[in-house]
């Protein structure tokens, strides 16, 4: 990483977490946040409260005080 650049600070489901990569791909945020990507998406939510959710693969441009939510998928029925 590139110490030069400036902290970026988030939350994902409330937990605060910094990096210095301003884009990252889903997957790799909810594996920090400690979620399976196979299980769960990842949503920000936006200023106006809507939330735009990404997949796994998908990359996520993270700007400082972004708040992420995750959703987990609709699981069968047994």
């Amino acid at each position: 990483m590139n110490e030069k650049r400036k902290k970026i600070h988030f939350t994902i489901d409330g937990t605060q977490y910094e990096t210095r990569d301003d884009d990252q791909e889903a997957a790799q945020l909810l594996r920090l946040a400690g979620l399976n990507p196979d299980e769960y998406d990842l949503a920000k939510v936006k200023r106006n409260g809507e939330t735009k959710t990404y997949k796994d693969r998908k990359v996520v441009d993270i700007d400082d005080g972004d708040r992420f939510v995750t959703v987990r998928h609709s699981a069968p029925v047994a």
